[in-house]
């Protein structure tokens, strides 16, 4: 349910969304206690609240925070081994003139269609679904690189880093196809968890006595706030490739753009 959400409603709509249904929904409880209980304006049970709100804010505070720190890893995992893939391919497409006209076209067309193979499938990737061309790029890139006879050390050379580059791009691409497959977002016990959490402070702040109605709705709505931020957060950051804060296939862009431009 939170993968469609992220891949189908726009970022700014779901924080939208998270902030009228958290504010509003809360704001409606709000009035229907003050009106229900009308004892409870007058905070005589404050020194308890006072003493238990500080407590489970704190224990929300670091449970969101060590969550949100965890999925960023993630997030950061994620772009690095994209970044890898980009420029080992990148590193790839320098300095192909070395092994002379023919074979340098060759190779250069091989790696512009990997390029682009790997870019054009990210949205599938994505969500861990391959294509047969992008598989089929790299079978034959690979076979470009395999077939290629150095006549001299400088070509012998770069054909060995040239295929230890191919090699720590195919891993990378392995790995951020793995990743996206296997990522499936939080569990449903850690959701559990942060929606009764959540529930804990918006509750909390909703009893709290206070006799002016003004500043008690403003607290609670600014609770609520953050309330609904840090659930936008929790979902946006839940899938690597996903989302507002997810990686990017522009490392795999580069190669395109460096084989693109002009030849010296």
């Amino acid at each position: 349910m939170t993968r469609w959400i992220v891949i189908n409603v726009p970022p700014w709509l779901l924080l939208a969304g998270l902030i009228v249904g958290v504010a509003g929904g809360t704001a409606a409880v709000q009035a229907y206690v003050r009106h229900r209980f009308p004892r409870l304006k007058r905070g005589e049970h404050n020194e308890i609240a006072q003493f238990l709100f500080p407590v489970i804010a704190v224990v929300y505070g670091f449970l969101v925070g060590f969550i949100v720190l965890a999925l960023w890893g993630q997030v950061n995992t994620a772009d690095q081994t994209t970044r890898t893939e980009g420029a080992m391919a990148a590193q790839m497409a320098r300095g192909l003139e070395v092994f002379g006209s023919t074979e340098s076209a060759r190779l250069r067309q091989s790696l512009g269609q990997y390029g682009r193979a790997a870019a054009d499938e990210w949205a599938g990737a994505a969500t861990g679904r391959t294509t047969p061309e992008a598989e089929n790029a790299l079978n034959r890139l690979y076979s470009a690189y395999e077939s290629v006879t150095p006549r001299n050390d400088t070509q012998r050379a770069f054909l060995a880093g040239s295929l230890a580059s191919l090699r720590d791009l195919s891993r990378a691409r392995t790995e951020r196809l793995l990743q996206a497959r296997s990522n499936i977002g939080p569990p449903l016990s850690l959701w559990l968890v942060v929606f009764l959490t959540s529930g804990l402070v918006l509750g909390f702040s909703v009893t709290f006595g206070s006799e002016r109605a003004l500043m008690h709705y403003g607290m609670v709505g600014a609770v609520s706030l953050l309330v609904a931020a840090n659930l936008f957060l929790v979902a946006e950051l839940s899938y690597p490739f996903l989302g507002e804060f997810s990686t990017s296939p522009e490392p795999l862009r580069t190669v395109i753009q460096i084989l693109s431009s002009p030849q010296r």
